[in-house]
């Protein structure tokens, strides 16, 4: 059968996360309060509304639906001030050695992620080209852990779900490819991701011989 490979975006293959922090951490500034990095380990893998919920909460503020979507947007508006200079050198270590095994292989290549900006984002790194289809936040209705955003990667790259390979690197991602029934693969803490059928530090520790027995098994 042949074998599709999602991919989240923020924290595997490139590390927005750090600017995600800095435009939460701004605006809860602006709230009155303080959010830190330790904090922002509750926003892995989560849609932007559920974590200006948490942020709020944090806060110990209440909103109205107006101040709530104000917020919303204004974050957005920081964040991609962030992004704005955005190179390939914000690509982790040894992602574009799977990816072009991968295409050269002619494997499809999905991108399943939280984030809304995700096409302009692999564009900025260089790396649009290489998947075949993208679904982020923009397409789906359900945040992970609900797996609706890896089995719609799956049904647009025409393959089906089990024989699907998820890298993640938040614990809602790694349930939501477990629900699906896909092999799930873990990067960065094996014990915060122990649910995960697979863990890596990053993609330095992935050998092409492990992503050929992938495709093969």
């Amino acid at each position: 059968m042949k074998k599709g490979f999602i991919f989240d975006l923020d924290g595997v293959i490139v590390d927005t996360a750090k600017y995600h922090y800095l435009a939460w951490k701004k605006l809860a500034n602006e709230l009155g309060f303080e959010f830190t990095k330790e904090q922002n380990e509750l926003f892995k893998g989560v849609s932007r509304k559920r974590c200006l919920e948490i942020l709020l909460d944090i806060g110990k503020r209440e909103a109205t639906k107006k101040e709530f979507d104000t917020w919303m947007i204004s974050k957005n508006e920081d964040y991609l001030k962030y992004i704005e200079n955005m190179d390939e050198s914000e690509i982790l270590p040894d992602v574009p050695k799977i990816l072009e095994y991968l295409k050269e292989n002619n494997i499809p290549i999905a991108l399943g992620s939280a984030s809304k900006n995700a096409q302009p984002i692999l564009e900025k790194v260089g790396l649009l080209s290489y998947f075949d289809t993208i679904v982020d936040g923009n397409n789906v209705t359900k945040a992970k852990p609900d797996s609706e955003v890896f089995l719609l990667a799956a049904k647009q790259l025409g393959v089906n779900s089990n024989d699907c390979v998820v890298f993640e690197d938040a614990v809602a991602g790694v349930e939501a490819a477990n629900a699906a029934n896909m092999i799930s693969i873990g990067i960065g803490d094996e014990n915060v991701l122990s649910e995960a059928q697979f863990n890596f530090a990053d993609f330095t520790e992935i050998s092409i011989d492990f992503i050929k027995d992938l495709i093969e098994n």
